[in-house]
């Protein structure tokens, strides 16, 4: 007699899950083929200024678990926009811009707990200076 498998009731949903996602990764990939990397800065910037305040709240309530929804929403603008893999060249131009982008979820992270792995003591400096730059590129867009 063969042993009993138990059927895992999570692989479905995680299937359908998967599936359901692919028409809005391939509509990502299309949308960042797509957009003016001129407009670059202010979307960064309009993605930080909804960003930062939820950040903010968090660290003051010590919510750890908004991280793991801004980590995912880091990474769907990365995505969205092609500078993840460094796939858009065009985005070169403004690093200040993506590094305040990718930097922002590690900051808030650092802030809760400075003694943290990859907490350096000029993360924070440098980020501020990124955003600041960011605002001002896209200023003068």
């Amino acid at each position: 007699m063969q042993p009993h498998r138990p059927i895992s009731r999570f692989a479905p949903s995680s299937l359908l899950r998967t599936l359901a996602a692919l028409p809005l990764v391939l509509a990502a990939s299309l949308a960042a083929a797509q957009q003016d990397p001129a407009s670059f800065p202010l979307d960064s910037v309009g993605y930080l200024n909804e960003e930062l305040p939820r950040m903010e709240a968090a660290i003051a309530a010590r919510d750890r678990s908004f991280f793991h929804g801004a980590m995912a929403r880091t990474v769907e603008f990365s995505e969205r926009w092609g500078f993840k893999a460094q796939a858009n060249p065009d985005l070169a131009k403004y690093p200040m811009c993506t590094e305040a982008v990718m930097d922002y979820v590690v900051v808030g992270m650092c802030r809760l707990n400075p003694a943290s792995d990859g907490c350096e003591p000029g993360l924070a400096p440098r980020f501020e200076a990124n955003v600041q730059r960011c605002r001002e590129v896209a200023a003068r867009k």
